[in-house]
C-alpha cells in the first residue's frame, strides 16, 4: 500500500513564486535548463507519493504567457533509436509526444534543435520530418574545444557558430527526451548570441533530483543515485555552497565537476558569474512539498530495490555493463536494503517452488508471479499451457479484488481455444501461451458477454501502481500490458525457458 508524502499543490504553488522571483531578480531573458522529465515523471511520482507526474508542466502552464519552449535532441540517439524506458518509445518519437503534451496545456512548442549534428542519415530524415509539420528545427555541430578551451567555445568559432533560435519571452525552457541531449549547451549557445546583440541574458537550472535541503543518505536521494547507476552520478555535499554560506546542501557529482568551468564561462559571456555555487543555480523547491517523511524514504527504498532489478535483468540481456551491476549493489548496500525487502519477491519465488514441486511446465519453463493488491492483499499465479504467469496473475487478482470464485473462468474456454489455435496454426507461433496484452484484449470481449468478466475488467484502475514481482524476465507482450495498467514490476534475471 502506497501512503501519501507529498503535496503537489503546495509544491506548484512555491515552485511558480520562486521562479517568477528569480525573473524579477534577472537583468534579462532567463533560460532555465530542464533536467530529468518535464512531462510524465514517473520517477518523481514513484519516489514522492502524491507528487503529480505532470507538476512541472503545470507550473510552466501557470506562465505560459512568459515562456518560449526549445527542444534538444542529441542526433546520436537518433542515430541509435535510443529508447525511453518507461514508455519504450525511441527519442526522435518523444519529442513529437512532448510537443503534442504541451500543446495539450496550452503551451505552443515549434522549436527543436539538433545537437551535435554531422549530417546523420537518421537525424536529417528527422529534421525533415518535423519541418513537414509545421516545426522549426535547428541543427548546431560539435562544439570545437568544448568545454575545456573557453577562449574557443565562447568565442566565433564555438558558440558563434550554431544557429540563433528566435525567442521573444522573457523565460526559455530547454528540455529534452533525457539526458546528454544538450540542454546546457543549448541554454550557454543562446546566452552567448544575446550577449553579442547587447542584452544580458541568466541562467537558471530546474532539477528535481537530488533534493537539495534533504540529507545526503535520504532514501530518495540514493534513489537517484540508482536512476542513473548507468552514468555514475554520485551524490555529494555541495562544498562551494558549504564555503560560501557555511550551509549544507546536496548536488551531484557531474554539477559539481562542472561548476568552476561553467562559472568562468558564463563570465565570459555576461561578464560575470552571479552564483557561488551550483545549488545556487539550482531553483527546484520539491523538498519542499514533502509532508510525510517516512512516507518518501520508504518510496526511496522500494525505488531503490526496483532499479535493482532492472539492472540485473538487463545485465541477464546484454543491455547493461558489469561495472553498472556492482555499482547498482553497492548503493543497495549504502541504503542497507536486499532483494526481500521488496514485499512481492518471497510470495513469487515461494509460487515458484511450490509449481515446480507440482510438476508443473517442463524444461524449466514453469515461472510465477506474484502481487499485492490496493488493500495489502499478495496474491500469486504461475504460468500454464495456455497463459503467461502474468496472465494468470492478473486474472487471480482480480477475481480476489471482486469477490469472484476463485474456479470461476473470466475468460470463456472458446476465446482462449480460437486465440491459441490461431497462433498455432495461422501465425505459426512458437508459444501459443497468452501474454497480458493479449489477455486483456480477451478480458474485454468476455466482458460483453458475462458479468464477472466485466466486473473484473472495470476494476483494472485500481491495480494503477500495484507491485508486481515476477520470477522470470517478461515477454515484450507482458511488459506492455504492465505499462498500460500503470504496474511496477520487477523480475528476477532469468527468462521462463531455456531455449535461447
Amino acid at each position: 500500500m502506497h501512503k501519501t508524502g507529498f503535496d503537489s499543490a503546495k509544491y506548484v504553488e512555491e515552485q511558480t513564486r520562486y521562479i517568477l522571483e528569480r525573473v524579477r531578480n534577472s537583468s534579462g531573458r532567463l533560460y532555465i535548463e530542464c533536467g530529468g522529465k518535464l512531462l510524465h515523471d514517473l520517477h518523481a511520482s514513484r519516489v514522492l507519493p502524491g507528487f503529480d507526474e505532470n507538476n512541472k508542466m503545470k507550473v510552466f502552464q501557470s506562465l505560459k504567457d512568459k515562456l518560449d519552449m526549445i527542444i534538444c535532441i542529441y542526433a546520436g540517439d537518433i542515430e541509435r533509436r535510443k529508447i525511453r524506458s518507461d514508455f519504450g518509445i525511441s527519442y526522435d518519437a518523444d519529442v513529437l509526444k512532448m510537443i503534442d503534451d504541451f500543446a495539450a496545456y496550452g503551451i505552443k512548442c515549434d522549436k527543436v534543435v539538433i545537437t551535435r549534428y554531422e549530417n546523420q542519415v537518421a537525424a536529417t530524415n528527422f529534421k525533415e520530418k518535423l519541418e513537414r509539420r509545421g516545426i522549426h528545427v535547428y541543427t548546431h555541430p560539435r562544439t570545437p574545444g568544448y568545454p575545456a578551451n573557453i577562449d574557443v567555445v565562447v568565442s566565433e568559432n564555438g558558440y558563434g557558430k550554431n544557429e540563433y533560435i528566435p525567442v521573444s519571452a522573457p523565460v526559455v525552457i530547454v528540455t529534452a527526451p533525457g539526458p546528454g541531449s544538450g540542454k546546457l549547451a543549448t541554454c550557454l549557445s543562446q546566452m552567448y548570441h544575446e550577449a553579442k546583440m547587447g542584452s544580458t541574458p541568466s541562467y537558471s537550472k530546474l532539477e528535481t533530483f537530488p533534493i537539495w535541503n534533504l540529507p545526503l543518505d535520504h532514501p530518495v536521494n540514493i534513489a537517484y543515485e540508482a536512476a542513473t547507476a548507468d552514468i555514475g552520478d554520485v551524490n555529494l555535499i555541495d562544498h562551494f555552497h558549504l564555503n560560501a554560506y557555511g550551509k549544507i546542501a546536496v548536488n551531484y557529482s557531474r554539477d559539481l565537476e562542472a561548476f568552476p568551468l561553467l562559472a568562468r564561462i558564463l563570465t565570459k559571456i555576461t561578464g560575470s558569474c552571479i552564483y557561488k555555487s551550483p545549488t545556487d543555480m539550482g531553483v527546484n523547491r520539491c523538498g519542499f512539498g514533502i509532508t510525510d517523511d517516512e512516507a518518501c524514504r520508504e518510496a526511496g527504498r522500494q525505488e531503490i530495490i526496483r532499479r535493482y532489478f532492472k539492472i540485473l535483468s538487463d545485465y541477464a540481456a546484454g543491455i547493461e555493463s558489469e561495472e553498472t551491476v556492482n555499482r547498482i549493489s553497492a548503493i543497495m548496500d549504502k541504503a542497507g536494503l536486499k532483494e526481500t525487502d521488496r514485499l512481492t519477491v518471497i510470495p513469487a519465488r515461494k509460487a515458484l517452488e511450490k509449481a515446480i514441486a507440482e510438476g508443473k511446465g517442463k524444461n524449466g519453463t514453469v515461472c510465477a508471479a506474484s502481487i499485492e493488491l490496493p488493500d495489502g492483499t499478495i496474491v500469486t499465479a504461475h504460468n500454464s499451457d495456455i497463459m503467461h504467469a502474468c496472465s494468470a496473475l492478473l486474472l487471480n487478482a482480480l477475481k480476489v479484488m471482486e469477490g469472484i470464485d476463485g474456479s470461476k473462468n473470466l475468460i470463456s474456454h472458446e476465446v482462449i481455444s480460437n486465440i491459441t489455435a490461431m497462433k498455432r496454426d495461422i501465425l505459426n507461433g512458437r508459444g501459443v501461451s497468452m501474454n497480458l496484452d493479449e489477455t486483456l484484449i480477451a478480458l474485454a470481449m468476455s466482458a460483453a458477454q458475462d458479468e464477472d468478466a466485466k466486473k473484473a475488467m472495470n476494476a483494472l484502475p485500481a491495480l494503477k501502481n500495484a507491485e508486481v514481482h515476477l520470477t522470470h524476465i517478461p515477454s515484450p507482450g507482458d511488459i506492455s500490458g504492465l505499462r498500460k495498467l500503470g504496474i511496477q514490476y520487477t523480475s528476477d534475471p532469468r527468462y521462463p525457458q531455456r531455449n535461447i
